[in-house]
């Protein structure tokens, strides 16, 4: 008999509750939009342009960036870059915000979904590995939670078999592989400026790209095949060659980026601590599994707190109780029906066995050490109540 989905709505937000995400939204952001306003450029002007540029050497090594209107935008113009065609066979994770794969609808590439790494909800490379074929034209994957994938078992494979790397770190703003970006170890990277990301501009992203090649083609798709420099520049009589999109970032939401960039080491700091104080609050705890990231190669700026037990539905009871948000967060992409003809018979074993049993504790700067301590106890009261046979 399949078990029952344990839903809640969202948490009214008092005083004293801990709601699982929060914006983080700078001091200086009233002063800096407001300046926006007072000016010619609300949409895309020469602020994209300067985030563009800060971006690119704080988070992607130089690398040519992108910005654009969300993630999923910068999902979608990876996709058409990498020349992903109808038919064309994509392997992507399972487990994962379905943004990363419905893009892949618009284009009517046949998806191989991977199962996860039991020790990180990432996509399994061992599963990927199985899946490459002769018609596989590009790996996705997504660092999930700030958990940084198996980026040298994955540039083998990408390396090997003449494929495409495309990594979703929309979860993973800042993170490091041997002291360089990982915006390095992929062809494209994607990030996401959703409201609740490490850093925000209501909604955006931004596509890095190693092939300095594509950027042109990059820019003329985010703006519907125009190439925007010039016509601004007053060549206005011009032809479109390609089918373009509307996929710009705006000057206001560029100036909330810039301004977050600023405190982006204080972002990091916060974040980590509040996951360092789940760890050693929490981790010593049988009853349940945290999600850890051991490679010591890798330098993870975290986005989600995520604990593994066959107590999940009892401890997010308990704490909602104590006015504390939990939540899955993301669900397996298979059990969507947009994405039924991509399943046939395929089993994903470690999906299977964890689907029931994760869950993300609250964490984001908004919320005090002081406070995640608190959920820690609130956890370990429930467990310890728990009889183990």
């Amino acid at each position: 008999m399949k078990k029952k989905f344990v839903d809640y709505p969202l948490l009214v937000t008092k005083n004293k509750s801990v709601s699982l995400f929060y914006p983080h939204i700078p001091k200086n952001a009233k002063k800096a939009v407001s300046k926006v306003l007072s000016g010619r450029w609300l949409g895309q002007g020469p602020l994209v342009d300067k985030f563009e540029k800060i971006f690119s050497k704080k988070f992607c090594s130089n690398l040519p960036v992108v910005a654009v209107g969300a993630g999923t935008d910068a999902l979608h113009l990876s996709y058409i870059l990498s020349d992903i065609k109808k038919d064309d066979e994509v392997i992507c994770p399972v487990f994962t915000c379905t943004a990363t794969n419905i893009p892949l609808l618009y284009i009517g590439a046949k998806i191989k979904f991977a199962d996860i790494d039991p020790e990180t909800l990432n996509i399994s490379v061992d599963h990927v590995e199985k899946l490459i074929t002769k018609k596989t034209k590009a790996i996705v994957f997504v660092n999930y939670g700030g958990l940084i994938c198996n980026l040298e078992k994955l540039n083998y494979l990408a390396k090997k078999h003449k494929i495409l790397l495309i990594q979703d770190a929309a979860q993973s703003l800042g993170a490091k592989f041997n002291q360089k970006s990982i915006a390095k170890l992929a062809d494209f990277t994607i990030f996401s400026f959703q409201a609740i990301k490490h850093i925000t501009s209501g909604d955006g992203g931004a596509l890095c790209i190693k092939n300095k090649r594509l950027v042109d083609k990059a820019l003329r798709i985010r703006w519907f095949g125009i190439d925007r420099i010039k016509k601004q520049g007053g060549t206005w009589e011009n032809d479109i060659t390609e089918i373009g999109y509307k996929y710009q970032l705006t000057d206001i939401g560029a100036t909330l980026l810039i301004e977050s960039m600023k405190e982006f080491n204080q972002i990091k700091k916060h974040r980590n601590q509040i996951y360092n104080t789940y760890l050693n609050n929490i981790n010593q705890n049988h009853k349940i599994k945290c999600l850890i990231e051991k490679d010591k190669k890798k330098d993870p700026v975290m986005w989600l707190f995520t604990i593994l037990s066959p107590h999940k539905d009892m401890i997010q009871k308990y704490l909602r109780g104590k006015n504390i948000e939990t939540n899955q967060v993301h669900f397996r992409n298979d059990r969507y029906k947009i994405f039924k003809k991509f399943i046939n018979k395929n089993k994903f074993i470690n999906m299977d066995k964890l689907q029931d049993n994760y869950l993300v504790l609250p964490m984001h700067t908004n919320m005090s050490i002081n406070d995640a301590v608190k959920v820690s106890k609130h956890i370990n009261h429930v467990l310890n109540k728990i009889k183990t046979k």
